[in-house]
């Protein structure tokens, strides 16, 4: 946890006092330095986007498009980052990405990921696909506000089953994916055969499961009876009343680029908030932009409404452009994996810690002493 005086600015000094750190400071340099210790098959999984790639490319070129005009002389000596999210005040409008199977890159997987998220008070977002199960990954968690992402397997029971385990299990809020009906064409996974599910990655939530194993036919094989259970892709928006019926807990739809999906969304009655996102480029080839898509959906669903973004976030200053274009907070992804890959828990909160830095004094610089005074006007 993070001293009460300090603040995420403080790390420079740390740097320039300290000398050089273990890591670079520059989130975008994190890939090319993962790629040095990961696997052929991790590169592939975690790097990989589906088809060209363009969608992946046009996340970052959607955030270098719009520039920061930043306000001069507001009396920014401190920052207040904080944001209200679902009822709950967060340290910051940060929250780690639900992203699966990350044993793949490093043994401990998100055991480590969430006990660096909880050393720097950012909310972790566990993702059904974890190679740990939600159990373990709640034990080793802390008080911090934690997530549940959830893929809707097509056995209803087992859907529930997991919400259930949950609920118990302290998570207090549902993210459920919709743009993963089925998997991307991923070539880079493909050239290497490789899906860790497959290999026994990303699949103790449902080997850790009463329902799943309940309907394990007998002899049959644990990875096959998976395959069968995970994807669902006869999931419609008549469906989402039964899982409202399910929890209590607030329920974000994750996968919004449309805003009449966003409105339909509310419309039925269903849902709590929305993320916006293309899964970071991972799934259909050739969509908007997700930074691009912000600004419809948040117009679509009025300024009540909880919504987040993520895909193609990298630095403090796209966390900016997101809150002045919309969000309320944004999921960061794929740089927490690169720092897992490098140095475990630690290169997790590095990683954290050095993009928080990096917000906190892009909000110094552009004029705004708390996440309210991150306004539409600041860009352009």
């Amino acid at each position: 946890m993070r001293d009460q005086g300090s603040t995420p600015a403080d790390l420079v000094r740390e740097v320039y006092l300290g000398g050089a750190p273990k890591l670079t400071t520059d989130l975008t340099a994190l890939e090319a330095a993962a790629r040095a210790v990961m696997t052929p098959e991790a590169v592939g999984y975690v790097l990989g986007d589906a088809g060209t790639g363009d969608t992946g490319q046009a996340n970052r070129r959607a955030y270098a498009r719009r520039e920061l005009v930043p306000r001069m002389l507001r009396g920014a000596a401190r920052r207040d980052l904080s944001v209200t999210l679902l009822g709950q005040r967060l340290p910051s409008p940060v929250l780690l990405a639900p992203i699966a199977a990350q044993t793949v890159v490093h043994p401990e997987g998100e055991l480590a990921t969430v006990r660096a998220a909880a050393s720097v008070d950012v909310p972790f977002v566990l993702s059904t696909g974890s190679s740990h199960s939600l159990e373990d990954v709640a034990a080793v968690a802390g008080a911090g506000p934690r997530w549940f992402q959830l893929y809707w397997p097509s056995d209803r029971t087992v859907a529930e089953s997991l919400v259930r385990r949950a609920e118990a299990s302290g998570y207090t809020a549902i993210v459920l994916t919709v743009d993963a009906p089925t998997f991307g064409y991923r070539p880079t996974d493909l050239d290497h055969g490789y899906l860790p599910f497959l290999r026994g990655h990303g699949i103790a939530n449902f080997t850790s499961d009463p329902a799943f194993q309940a309907g394990l036919p007998e002899g049959g094989s644990v990875v096959g009876h998976w395959a069968r259970v995970f994807a669902n892709p006869s999931l419609d928006w008549d469906d989402l009343p039964w899982l409202r019926k399910v929890t209590s807990l607030p329920i974000l739809l994750k996968g919004v680029l449309h805003p009449a999906d966003a409105r339909r969304a509310l419309d039925l009655g269903a849902i709590d908030g929305v993320v916006v996102s293309n899964h970071g480029g991972r799934q259909l080839d050739g969509t908007v932009a997700a930074f691009d898509a912000l600004p419809a959906v948040r117009a679509a669903v009025g300024d009540d409404v909880p919504v987040l973004v993520d895909s193609g976030i990298r630095t403090g200053s796209d966390v900016l452009k997101a809150l002045a274009s919309g969000a309320d907070a944004v999921l960061y992804g794929r740089p927490y994996v690169y720092g897992l890959a490098l140095d475990g828990q630690d290169g997790v909160a590095h990683v954290l810690r050095c993009l928080l830095a990096d917000l906190d004094l892009a909000m110094a610089l552009a004029g705004c002493p708390s996440t309210a005074d991150i306004t539409s006007d600041l860009l352009r």
